[in-house]
């Protein structure tokens, strides 16, 4: 097999995964799988918002999992562990999740994605684009993009910070698409600059003479008296002689 089969077929493979597990899962608030493969196996990493529901009692469900995964997807001795999404707002699977649910209850194309994009920016989001498409409001199939904040769309900081998902939903007017992009809040921009103040040298302050220590002015003191008295033998002496 060629090193582009190889690519292409890892990756239709990881769609199914995903896919399969969105179905599998979406009760529990599936945010999303990556997958590595390791010496002693394959490492399968489930986001939810509700682990426990994966996990099942005593870990009977996530035991059946990794059955599955190993006969059907054959991923060799998968070791799948479930990590929980702590802001379930800036994680793409999820708000069109949210949305996909809100269309199926009726809930018009329009009010769904602005509150989906407002929850998501009020999250902390940097930048925010939830598109639907599909028959909308007629027969004639088009889209409509709901935007907020900064969002790049090519570029280093869209591919390695940039958080996509897309979901179809089933309705009597046809399929509706659901696509989200979100950026996080720590992605790092290069075009991003930071002007740092230079450092500021510690002001000395000066000791005026009245605030002296007042063992500085007890020494003062004494060499005074010394001197004044030296100054007295010396006259003493000199009237001596003198006589």
């Amino acid at each position: 097999m060629s090193v582009v089969k190889h690519f292409i077929s890892e990756s239709l493979k990881k769609a199914e995964i995903n896919e399969f597990l969105r179905n599998e899962f979406e009760r529990a608030g599936y945010g999303g799988v990556d997958i590595a493969k390791t010496p002693l196996g394959t490492h399968v990493v489930i986001y939810a918002m509700r682990p426990g529901i994966i996990i099942g009692r005593g870990g009977e469900t996530i035991k059946r999992l990794a059955e599955v995964l190993e006969k059907k997807f054959m991923l060799l001795n998968p070791q799948i562990s479930v990590a929980e999404i702590e802001i379930p707002e800036l994680n793409a699977f999820v708000v069109a999740s949210r949305v996909a649910s809100a269309l199926k209850r009726g809930v018009h194309f329009r009010r769904a994605g602005y509150w989906a994009r407002n929850q998501a920016m009020e999250a902390g989001a940097l930048g925010v684009e939830i598109t639907i498409s599909g028959k909308l409001r007629s027969k004639r199939s088009r889209y409509e993009k709901f935007r907020g904040g900064y969002l790049p769309k090519s570029g280093y900081p869209a591919m390695k910070y940039g958080r996509r998902a897309e979901i179809h939903v089933k309705l009597k007017p046809g399929i509706l698409g659901v696509k989200v992009r979100i950026m996080p809040p720590d992605a790092v921009f290069p075009d991003k600059v930071q002007i740092a103040e230079p450092p500021q040298a510690p002001i000395e302050e000066e000791v005026k003479p009245s605030e002296a220590k007042p063992e500085e002015k007890e020494e003062t003191q004494e060499i005074k008296e010394a001197k004044e008295a030296k100054k007295s033998k010396k006259a003493k002496e000199a009237k001596e002689t003198g006589k």
